[in-house]
C-alpha cells in the first residue's frame, strides 16, 4: 500500500517538527494558566478579526468544516481550562457532560463530512482545494465514528490531577479507545482531507496520544483539544505551508489503501464496542451515567492521580 507521495529528508524532518511543536506547545498550555487563556481566548480573537477573513480566503482552509473544526476545538480548550481552574466545577454533574459533549460534537462533524465526501461520487477531482476520491471507504468510517462515539463512557467520572497543572483526567477513557479513536480519525483525515493528512493525520494524532501515555497520563481528551486546536488555527493562518509550500504532502489516492486504512477503523472501533456490551452485560453498569472499566489497570492508575 502506498499511503503518500515520495518525500525528502526535509518533509519527514518538518513532520517530527510539528510533531515536537504541538506537544510543546500543549506543555505550555496546560502547565501555564494564564498561558491558556492567552492561547486558547486572546490569540483566536485576536486571529478571527484581523487574520482569517484575508488569509483563508480562496483556499483548501475556507469551508465549513474547517471553521467548525477551529472552533469546537477551542470551545473544548475553554470549556476544559474552566473545569481545571473554576473551584468546583469538576463535581457538578452537569458541567462534567461537557467533555463527552464537545468530543461526540468533533467526532459527529467528521462523520457528516465523510458521508458528504462520500455521496458527492468524487473521482479525484478537486472539490473545496484538494483531490478527493470517494467510495465504499467513507461510509465505513463514518459508521466506525458513529461507534466511536457511542463507545465514550464514564462520562460523570471526569476528574482533576492532583499535579500543578491541574489536568482533566478521564479514567474511563481507556487506551484501546485512544487507538480506535487515532485510527477512526486518521481514515477520516486520509479521506477527507487527504493532501492535509501527512501533518494533521499523523503528527497531529501521534502528539496527544503519546503525552497521554507517557508526560500526563489520562489527559488525553484535553492534549487532543488543545493539539487540534492549535493546528487549525496554523494551517487557517499559514494555509499555503499544507498546500503549496515545499513542505507540503500530497496523498497517493490509492483506492485499495483508502479502503484498507478505513476498514481496519471500521474494525477496531467494532471491537470497543463489542468489549463495551460485553463489559456492561457483565457488571450491569450504566456506561454513560457511571463508570465501566473500573477493574482494568489502565482505570486504576489514572484514577490514582486524582485529587
Amino acid at each position: 500500500m502506498i499511503f503518500f507521495e515520495a518525500q525528502p529528508l526535509s518533509n519527514w524532518l518538518m513532520l517530527l517538527f510539528v510533531f515536537v511543536a504541538l506537544i510543546a506547545l500543549n506543555e505550555l498550555g496546560r502547565r501555564s494558566k494564564i498561558g491558556g487563556l492567552a492561547l486558547f481566548v486572546v490569540l483566536p480573537i485576536i486571529l478571527t478579526i484581523f487574520v482569517w477573513p484575508n488569509t483563508t480566503k480562496g483556499t483548501s482552509v475556507n469551508d465549513w468544516f474547517h471553521y467548525a473544526k477551529v472552533y469546537s476545538s477551542l470551545a473544548g480548550c475553554i470549556g476544559f481550562w474552566l473545569l481545571r481552574h473554576i473551584k468546583g466545577a469538576s463535581s457538578n454533574k452537569i458541567l462534567l457532560c461537557f467533555p463527552p459533549l464537545i468530543l461526540a460534537i468533533n467526532i459527529c462533524e467528521a462523520v457528516v463530512r465523510d458521508f458528504q465526501i462520500g455521496g458527492l461520487h468524487l473521482t479525484k477531482e478537486v472539490f473545496e482545494g484538494m483531490v478527493t476520491v470517494s467510495g465504499s471507504w467513507n461510509y465505513m468510517n463514518g459508521i466506525a465514528g458513529i461507534l466511536n462515539i457511542i463507545t465514550i463512557t464514564g462520562w460523570l467520572g471526569i476528574c482533576i490531577s492532583k499535579e500543578k497543572s491541574k489536568d482533566m483526567l478521564w479514567p474511563d477513557m481507556c487506551w484501546f479507545w485512544i487507538i480506535a479513536y487515532d485510527l477512526w480519525n486518521f481514515a477520516y483525515t486520509y479521506n477527507c482531507l487527504p493532501d492535509h493528512s501527512w501533518y494533521c493525520g499523523i503528527a497531529l494524532l501521534f502528539a496527544p496520544t503519546v503525552t497521554a501515555f507517557t508526560l500526563s497520563k489520562g489527559a488525553w481528551l484535553q492534549h487532543r483539544a488543545q493539539t487540534l486546536a492549535f493546528w487549525c488555527m496554523f494551517a487557517m493562518t499559514y494555509p499555503a505551508f499544507i498546500d503549496e509550500s515545499q513542505f507540503a504532502v500530497k496523498s497517493s489516492h490509492n483506492t485499495t489503501t483508502l479502503f484498507v486504512v478505513s476498514l481496519a477503523a471500521l474494525v477496531s472501533n467494532i471491537a470497543v464496542f463489542v468489549y463495551m456490551i460485553y463489559k456492561v452485560v457483565k457488571t450491569k453498569r450504566n456506561p454513560y451515567l457511571g463508570e465501566l472499566y473500573t477493574d482494568l489497570k489502565c482505570y486504576e492508575e489514572v484514577k490514582s492521580l486524582a485529587e
